[in-house]
C-alpha cells in the first residue's frame, strides 16, 4: 500500500505509506498520563503500549496530533488510518460507530468532576458554571445547560481548567481522574482538588477506531489479551490503577455510602 497523504493542519504536508505503516490520528490536547501526542519524550500510557504492539507485530505507527473536532473528518477522507481515543458511545456528525471497527479498551478512564477539596459534596445544585476542555461534550451535563442551571466555559488545556477553579471563578472542570493527579502538583499545593463521587462521572473505555483495517484492531486485541502481565507493568509504569478499584478508593476517602453516589 502506497499513498500520499495530504494534513490540512500544516505538520506534516505528505506521508509516503508503506505496507505496514499506519497513521494514528490522535487528540491534540494534553491529557497525561493517558496520552500527549503532541510529546517529544512521552506520549503517555495508550502511546507505550501501541509502540509495545508495533514491536511485537512489525507495524509502524505515526502519530498525528489534530483539534478533537477534526478527528473523525480526517478518518472519514482517509488521511488518517485509526483514531485514538474513540468510544463506541462517543457522537459525532461524520461517522457512525456502527461503520467503524474497535479495539478492546487500551485504558479506561474515570472522567468525573473536579472540585476544591473544601467545596467537595455540596451537590450539583451549586455548580453554577462548568469548565470543560474545547471539543468535549457536556453529555452528563446538558440537560442542566439547556435549563441554564449550568454554564459551560471552554478551556484550551487541563492548567486552565485547573487554575479557573482554584480561583473559584467556576466551580468545577470535567477532567478525567489520572489526569488532575498528574498536572495539579505542577501548579497547585497537594490534594486542592478532589473527584467529587456525588457529582458526575463515569467510567469510560479508550479505544483505537478504524473504518477500514480490521486486520489490525484483530492483531491489537490479541497482543493486549495474550500479554496481561506487559499490559500491566506500563500501566503500573504511569501510576495508573483499575478504575473499579480507584472508585472503591475514592468512596472510602470521601466517606460516601453507595448511595450516596452520583447515578
Amino acid at each position: 500500500m502506497k499513498r500520499w497523504v495530504a494534513l490540512l493542519c500544516g505538520c506534516l504536508a505528505s506521508i509516503n505509506i508503506s505496507a505496514g505503516k499506519y497513521i494514528i490520528g490522535a487528540q491534540s490536547l494534553a491529557y497525561f498520563p493517558h496520552y500527549d501526542f503532541s510529546s517529544t519524550v512521552d506520549k503517555g500510557v495508550a502511546w507505550s503500549i501501541l509502540e509495545a504492539f508495533s514491536e511485537a507485530s512489525g507495524h509502524k505507527f505515526v502519530y498525528v496530533s489534530l483539534p478533537i473536532r477534526r478527528l473523525q473528518l480526517e478518518l472519514a477522507k482517509g488521511n488518517v488510518d485509526f483514531v485514538y481515543p474513540d468510544n463506541r458511545g462517543w457522537y459525532n456528525s461524520i461517522t457512525t460507530s456502527k461503520e467503524k471497527y474497535f479495539s478492546a479498551p487500551i485504558t479506561r478512564a474515570l472522567t468525573g468532576t473536579i472540585v476544591k477539596r473544601e467545596n467537595a459534596g455540596q451537590g450539583i445544585d451549586n455548580i453554577k458554571h462548568l469548565a470543560m476542555p474545547l471539543g468535549f461534550t457536556p453529555v452528563n451535563w446538558q440537560v442542566r445547560i439547556d435549563n441554564q442551571s449550568t454554564d459551560i466555559t471552554w478551556v484550551k488545556d487541563i492548567q486552565q481548567g485547573l487554575t479557573l477553579v482554584y480561583q473559584e471563578r467556576v466551580d468545577a472542570l470535567d477532567l478525567e481522574y489520572f489526569v488532575h493527579k498528574h498536572s495539579a502538583p505542577y501548579y497547585f499545593e497537594q490534594d486542592a482538588f478532589v473527584l467529587d463521587l456525588t457529582l458526575p462521572h463515569n467510567d469510560i473505555p479508550f479505544s483505537l477506531s478504524t473504518l477500514y483495517h480490521q486486520d489490525i484492531i484483530t492483531e491489537l486485541n490479541d497482543f493486549m489479551s495474550s500479554n496481561p502481565e506487559l499490559i500491566a507493568n506500563i500501566k503500573a509504569k504511569y501510576e495508573m490503577t483499575d478504575t473499579e478499584r480507584l472508585f472503591q478508593q475514592l468512596l472510602e476517602q470521601q466517606g460516601l455510602e453507595i448511595e450516596e453516589v452520583w447515578k
